[in-house]
């Protein structure tokens, strides 16, 4: 290193080198780009703001819960003369429980005083008790009570409303116009710092994950499709807009993944059309109402493409029905079904599907196209209302006891399986159902990480249709395979508060 300085040293003082900041300036018309593009930033920002509100939400205390600290006893005597109330003052503080604080931020979206947020940002832990008080701050520093119009748990949306007819409110635009790429800001009051403008791109849209779906509170209606974006967003953006360079408002902050609860660069927002969709609910109608096809849903892999014969992975495959009657399943739709548009728009994910039916209301029809090992389909399903999700939680029961029973081992699956008992099939609320239940999976063998232990296998749907009720059932068709060739099988998964999920599993058999 040292001889490299010098080296520079003898060769600056030679002519040889010259500065190489010292050469020019940036061109007029750099100049005039970068300027340009900072006075856009500075003009949404102005636009915009004014609307952008502070909350601060305030939780009584549970009074029903126990107090973790105990009052302080002081002995007789120990308490010097003239500082008995003190310390009395002291005992009492020990006891009394504290109202919880929280902040967050919020939008204006209306002359007349509507304000979009999130849902977990003026609720409780539970995700559905409104907090006791929620009060909202505006950038000229007025206070208003905010009353909360309704909440949505499964889009992490909330509505609030503020008395006035004369607020300055922000557009509202269309995300799905947005593009990967664009730039983006976000205004919100990160860790109390009010009115706060970051700047940044779109990084991804259509963005979910296991990160994310603790926002839905457990919901199966929760939808997981955000917009990612590297603008900072930290505690306290939650429920401020993301804004595109037209000053329109595409997106709800609302979450960030993070190994410290920082801003890392991904922050994510719920979809300005899908928010506007759940506040003209509850504004309309008192409450989300949401459409649903009445199927169980999942990500297409790899396999499952193979075992549908599409050139592309991507789609939706429908593991099973949420009833007897769903709408889904009187219109056509089967267990294995790949979908791969809605009503003409292409479906490459769960979340896309998710978002086309969540666009419809009740009653309305939605056109499938889907995919039923190598055959097209087209059906017409007519939505009907999601149920409450207020219904009593079943109590947790603990897995069932396998009896013991002759375990057969299928190569060909890498799998081990026996039959389920009359015992095992009430144990796991399959009433009548019976198949063959999954005791053990091969490491790295054609099932592995496909299927899993205490699954039951019910159905083969490809290449052959008919119910598994023996292992040597199971046996019968893999026999009459070649190496290479996709099974489809129909599975349930036990679960511990409900009735085993049914989803479809395509492997390749060796």
């Amino acid at each position: 290193m040292i001889a490299f300085l010098g080296g520079l040293m003898i060769a600056s003082g030679m002519n040889w080198t010259r500065p190489t900041f010292a050469q020019g300036r940036p061109s007029a018309m750099d100049v005039q780009t970068v300027a340009e593009a900072s006075n856009a930033f500075v003009s949404i920002s102005e636009s915009v703001t004014p609307a952008v509100v502070s909350i601060t939400v305030n939780i009584r205390p549970d009074t029903t819960r126990p107090r973790g600290r105990t009052q302080m006893q002081i002995p007789p005597g120990m308490v010097p003369e003239g500082m008995e109330e003190l310390f009395e003052q002291l005992q009492q503080g020990q006891q009394a429980p504290r109202v919880q604080t929280g902040m967050g931020s919020g939008v204006i979206v209306s002359k007349d005083g509507y304000i979009l947020t999130n849902n977990h940002v003026v609720t409780r832990s539970d995700m559905r008790t409104v907090a006791d008080r929620v009060t909202v701050r505006l950038l000229n520093g007025r206070q208003y009570t905010a009353r909360v119009v309704g909440t949505d748990p499964t889009t992490d949306v909330a509505v609030l409303k503020i008395e006035g007819d004369d607020f300055q409110f922000a557009v509202l635009g269309d995300d799905t116009r947005s593009r990967v790429g664009e730039w983006v800001l976000a205004i919100g009051n990160p860790l109390g710092f009010d009115h706060t403008v970051t700047a940044g791109i779109i990084s991804a849209k259509g963005r979910g994950g296991q990160v994310l779906q603790n926002l839905a509170a457990n919901n199966q209606y929760g939808i997981f499709d955000f917009i990612q974006t590297d603008a900072a967003i930290n505690r306290g953006n939650s429920g401020g807009p993301l804004i595109n360079s037209r000053g329109e408002v595409i997106g709800i902050n609302t979450a960030i993944a993070s190994p410290n609860g920082f801003n890392a660069g991904y922050g994510f927002a719920i979809p300005i059309t899908l928010a506007r969709k759940v506040m003209t609910d509850i504004i309309e109608h008192g409450r989300v109402r949401i459409a649903v096809l009445g199927i169980q849903i999942d990500e297409v892999d790899a396999q499952d493409a193979a075992a549908a014969r599409l050139a592309d992975v991507r789609g939706v495959i429908v593991g099973g029905f949420s009833g007897e009657n769903t709408p889904a399943r009187q219109a056509g739709v089967r267990e294995g079904d790949v979908i791969v548009a809605a009503d003409g728009q292409q479906v490459d994910r769960v979340a896309g599907l998710q978002r086309i039916v969540r666009s419809h209301t009740p009653g309305e029809t939605v056109e499938l196209q889907v995919v039923r090992f190598g055959t097209r389909h087209t059906f017409r399903v007519r939505l009907t209302e999601a149920p409450s999700q207020q219904a009593a939680a079943t109590p947790a029961r603990g897995p069932a006891r396998i009896a013991p029973g002759v375990v057969t081992n299928s190569n060909r699956l890498g799998v081990s399986v026996t039959d389920v008992t009359p015992e095992v099939a009430q144990g796991l609320r399959i009433g009548n159902q019976r198949g063959v239940i999954v005791t053990d999976v091969v490491g790295l063998g054609p099932a592995y990480e496909r299927l899993y232990a205490q699954e039951i296998i019910v159905a083969v749907l490809s290449p052959v249709d008919r119910e598994i009720r023996a292992a040597t059932e199971l046996q019968q068709v893999l026999s009459g395979m070649k190496a290479g060739d996709y099974i489809s099988l129909r599975v349930l998964r036990p679960q511990p508060n409900g009735t085993p999920q049914s989803r479809v599993v395509n492997i390749r058999v060796d």
